[in-house]
């Protein structure tokens, strides 16, 4: 199961080399591709030792748009960092059992972050475009909420094991604005909504045990399956959002991991647990940019929030860019009563 990659031998120490988490052991779950592989690559670059899991190995032929565990470690290793991929398939509960047992055999107990990333539904939610969700496959729950939200919770729970002895660590669910409001699918935004509020209530019973635990919201990410997406369909929504113009100018898959980085070096990280946090709000706060030099903004941008429906767009073209929605008031976007 955890076989490491041609050529690459065996790591069972931990990183000594420079950065700002030199010395830190992290687990990113989902990172053959996408925002996983981001964060993999920015936390191996900042010193890390990284643990990657996915289900593929090494890129198979029939591969749409490509990634393997193979790639992302050899990409980590070749900024300095240092790696060891898993194969874990995060459906199947002794899996992501040895995926810690071994972590904690290697590392001598040691994990100081979580990334729950996961995620298999990506295919299935843009098979269904436009679908009600009455008209949705039988099985589509399960596609898009055991791997993204039961494995996540699983994975919470053995990382707990491990950080609440040593006092210390950080773990991050990656969810997005779908956990606020209406956002691409029924399922989808359910299972969003529930990330956030796993890291809310997981924070209270790990904060007297100094432990941190957040919900991150990227922007809209360039994912090689979203590129392939935009690339191959002639639709510009999904749903009542502009799928095309929003990615066009979205983050690169590794802007979520320098928010990571910063995140798990900062002193103060318990002040943030249990509240959920956008990347470009992040990068504001900690002065990083994206890796092609842009500065994001934030979804409480009025402009950029009124760009994202195409009903609205013509309102947000009027709209000053230096108007942000208080966060109060932008919550009330999901408010049930």
């Amino acid at each position: 199961m955890s076989a490491p990659y041609p050529g690459h031998f065996h790591v069972t120490k931990i990183a000594t080399a420079g950065g700002k988490l030199a010395g830190k052991v992290c687990i990113v779950t989902g990172a053959t591709r996408g925002i996983g592989k981001g964060i993999a690559l920015q936390l191996g670059e900042a010193g890390a030792t990284v643990y990657i899991t996915g289900r593929t190995l090494v890129v198979t032929k029939d591969s749409i748009v490509g990634g393997s565990l193979t790639d992302t470690a050899r990409e980590v290793e070749e900024r300095g960092g240092k790696c060891i991929p898993v194969q874990c398939d995060h459906t199947k509960d002794e899996e992501i059992q040895q995926l810690f047992d071994k972590v904690k055999r290697e590392q001598e107990g040691q994990l100081d972050i979580l990334v729950n990333n996961a995620y298999s539904a990506v295919k299935a939610i843009f098979d269904n475009v436009d679908v009600p969700f009455w008209e949705f496959p039988m099985d589509m729950w399960d596609t898009v909420n055991n791997v993204g939200l039961r494995n996540h919770y699983l994975c919470t729970i053995q990382a707990a094991k491990m950080m609440v002895p040593r006092k210390r660590g950080l773990i991050v669910n990656i969810s997005s604005i779908g956990g606020l409001t209406y956002t691409l699918n029924v399922p989808y935004g359910i299972g969003k909504e529930a990330c956030d509020r796993m890291a809310a209530d997981c924070a209270i019973e790990l904060k007297k045990h100094n432990v941190a635990m957040v919900s991150l919201w990227p922007g809209p990410v360039r994912t090689e399956r979203i590129q392939f997406f935009i690339n191959e369909s002639s639709a510009n929504n999904v749903g009542n959002v502009n799928v095309r113009g929003m990615f066009e100018v979205g983050e690169s898959i590794e802007y979520a991991g320098k928010a990571v980085s910063y995140l798990a070096s900062d002193p103060n990280i318990m002040k943030k647990t249990g509240k959920i946090l956008i990347t470009a709000e992040l990068g504001s706060e900690y002065g990083f940019v994206d890796i092609n030099g842009r500065e994001m903004v934030s979804f409480r941008n009025l402009k950029e929030l009124l760009m994202l429906s195409p009903k609205t767009q013509w309102i947000a073209r009027l709209v000053p860019r230096f108007i942000y929605i208080p966060k109060l008031i932008f919550a009330l976007l999901g408010n049930k009563f």
